[in-house]
């Protein structure tokens, strides 16, 4: 067995994560890279250092789960969110089941409450936030962001719901409690169900397609009837129809009744 494929066999015995359902080009860079910068020129010896070391491997862990993220990122695709996606939905119910997966530090969800509250007042809000990565959702309780993760974000609502000191940004109490973070596993653990959006965006790029169809199939089952995924940039879906979705705009798939 190659260096490789033994490393993701250690790593799914201690963490659950599954490395074979990612592009295994991209990961192993991505993995080799970091090793590398910490002295390792073999991954099981990589390994063995991180199953000794709990700060190591936290970092390993953060790595691999690619946390990149700003509010409101491609603001095109959230203004059709909040002028057509958001509004269609209320049409039928008056409040919506919103779930954000994948969601990092925070940012997309947090975006999600400040975008609704254009159509609900707060204490109608709420999202569920989930990610597989726990330090990277304790950073997002937190919500304390740079400046550069707020360079999409309009002035006004900048100014509503952030107080800034020391250089940082910090999103009010009030935003934080219309979210509930989770850890989730989008491969191994159930999803939600009824959900009236599901926001997964700029994640299944880095996994397989055979994973990427496993995927779209679950999505499609925790939609409630007609529910809209909203997916990232370069993340459109071939034959959506395979699993019960219809495109209606770029990026947005709704569910068939």
């Amino acid at each position: 067995m190659d260096d490789y494929s033994l490393f993701t066999q250690l790593v799914y015995k201690k963490s659950g994560i599954d490395l074979s359902a990612y592009k295994e080009k991209q990961m192993k860079r991505r993995i080799g890279s970091l090793a590398a910068r910490r002295g390792f020129t073999k991954l099981t010896d990589y390994f063995e250092c991180l199953d000794r070391d709990e700060i190591l491997y936290y970092e390993f862990i953060n790595y691999i789960t690619i946390n990149v993220s700003e509010f409101f990122r491609n603001p095109g695709q959230w203004r059709v969110l909040k002028q057509e996606i958001i509004p269609a939905l209320l049409e039928e119910k008056k409040t919506l089941k919103i779930w954000s997966c994948a969601c990092s530090t925070g940012e997309e969800p947090y975006s999600l409450v400040m975008l609704l509250t254009d159509f609900l007042r707060l204490e109608e809000i709420r999202v569920l936030a989930t990610d597989i990565d726990e330090e990277a959702m304790r950073k997002a309780r937190e919500g304390v962001y740079s400046e550069n993760s707020l360079k999409n974000l309009p002035p006004e609502l900048a100014n509503r719901f952030f107080d800034f000191s020391a250089g940082k940004y910090r999103i009010s109490d009030q935003v934080k409690r219309r979210v509930e973070f989770k850890k989730l596993d989008l491969l191994k653990d159930p999803f939600p169900s009824l959900c009236d959006l599901i926001v997964c965006r700029n994640v299944l790029i880095y996994f397989t397609e055979h994973a990427k169809q496993k995927l779209y199939s679950k999505f499609s089952s925790a939609l409630a009837e007609s529910g809209v995924l909203f997916v990232g940039s370069t993340e459109q879906i071939v034959q959506p129809q395979m699993y019960n979705l219809k495109p209606i705009r770029a990026f947005f798939y709704h569910k068939n009744s």
